[in-house]
């Protein structure tokens, strides 16, 4: 059962439906402004978020908005799972100090999830590259047509393909790729099909890749694999107290109509549990040979390689941090470390949860944002639903029918919250008085 605080209820105003332009089939594409004509959308939602919170729409209409990053000037830039017109970046910016985005820039023909400002660059990621954008002073995109390749030839399969990335203070850049497979089978999801040992993806795959930020079009041969035995990550940040990278992964699917024997129904959408890691180099957290029980509160050995829900292994892999009901989706980790939220917030953790489609007979779960506090670089206390009431109600949560899936977060100037969703392509603004 997940902890739900004492939330007030209330129906978001003003929303913005935004007009996409031509592109172009450079890596760039155009850059299009649309300052003008942007009209305003009445919300089809209703959020609960803790007392003393609000929101407004800051924008509305984007298409698949994956991750979000925000300028120190306040341009705020979207990546788009999807073209629009060709372009696969969203620039926003809030002319007037009203909390809604008037002007819209749309370039970059490269569909993907990543993207991220860190010291007067703009980082975007493909499905198979990273590129940057240099930016002027006042935070709008030097040369929008012309990105730089700095990571390329990176493994897309069309199985958890997305590759979320993060910076650290020290010029590198730690990228996600995830594995084509659900659990390293000879036939990938087939019923009773047992575990290839070793798992040759490992090589390639299943794990975060470290990489410089200041070299042009590095290949695998010049990362280095930070981490292993991570089936995907789509939502890491790198924690400036603890001088370290927090991960959160999708667990494994399909206990139960892969080894039917083995899990029932009820255990096929309660296991394994999505779980946050600290990595450091050199970290395994052992996927595909174990899954982690967050009732038994152990590593499980998994049943491709002889497991049987009983079995402990993964000695040699590290534990979670924090353990989550299993298939909520987290696509999205940030690190607070503004000031406007209350002290509690400091330094804790949002995640954007996406949501589940494989839950049943249980309802599906999730699409919300939930906070876990930090105190001294762990975790303190127990972890609660920040914000919810994306789906548009119990009936779309528990059928998995939502009308909006939280996927990216980002920290604006003020410290206000920026959560997108990559349904309709809503960009929510939370604040707090």
């Amino acid at each position: 059962m997940k902890p739900i605080g004492n939330y007030l209820s209330f129906f978001l105003l003003l929303a913005v439906a935004s007009c996409h332009g031509a592109g172009s089939s450079n890596p760039g594409g155009s850059d299009t402004s649309k300052s003008a004509g942007l009209t305003k959308v009445s919300p089809d939602v209703s959020l609960t978020l803790p007392t003393g919170f609000s929101a407004t729409v800051f924008a509305d209409g984007l298409g698949k908005a994956r991750h979000i990053t925000v300028t120190p000037s306040g341009y705020v830039y979207v990546k788009l799972a999807s073209l629009k017109n060709s372009n696969a970046i969203v620039r926003l910016k809030d002319t007037n100090g009203d909390g809604v985005a008037e002007d819209e820039t749309d370039f970059g023909s490269f569909k993907g999830t990543g993207i991220l400002v860190k010291n007067g660059w703009l980082y975007a990621s493909s499905d198979q590259e990273v590129y940057r954008f240099k930016l002027n002073a006042d935070g709008t995109v030097a040369d929008p047509t012309h990105p730089e390749k700095i990571i390329t030839g990176l493994i897309s399969r069309g199985e958890h393909e997305a590759k979320a990335f993060t910076l650290d203070n020290a010029g590198n850049i730690y990228v996600n790729i995830g594995a084509y497979s659900n659990s390293c089978q000879i036939q990938d999801r087939k019923t009773g099909s047992l575990g290839m040992k070793p798992c040759p993806i490992l090589d390639s795959a299943a794990g975060i890749w470290q990489f410089r930020v200041d070299k042009l079009n590095q290949t695998y041969a010049n990362g280095v694999r930070y981490a292993t035995g991570l089936r995907n990550v789509v939502g890491l940040d790198w924690n400036a107290n603890t001088n370290s990278l927090f991960v959160m992964q999708h667990g494994r699917d399909q206990l139960h109509s892969i080894f039917p024997d083995l899990y029932t129904d009820k255990q096929n959408a309660e296991l394994p549990a999505e779980c946050m890691y600290e990595l450091h180099k050199g970290s395994n957290a052992g996927w595909p040979y174990i899954y982690y029980d967050p009732f038994q509160h152990k590593k499980m050995l998994a049943p491709e390689y002889g497991g049987d829900g009983k079995k402990t292994a993964g000695e040699e892999a590290i534990d979670p941090v924090i353990a989550f009901p299993a298939h909520l989706a987290p696509n999205d980790l940030l690190f607070y470390t503004g000031t406007q939220f209350p002290a509690k917030y400091r330094n804790g953790a949002f995640i954007a949860f996406h949501g589940s489609w494989n839950r049943a007979p249980e309802p599906q779960e999730g699409f919300y944002v939930a906070f876990v506090p930090f105190v001294n670089g762990k975790p303190s206390g127990k972890w609660e639903v920040f914000a919810d009431g994306f789906s548009g109600g119990p009936k779309n949560t528990a059928s998995g029918g939502a009308l909006h899936r939280p996927c990216g977060l980002a920290q604006g100037p003020d410290g206000s919250l920026y959560v997108t969703d990559d349904v309709k392509g809503t960009v929510w603004r939370i604040t707090y008085k």
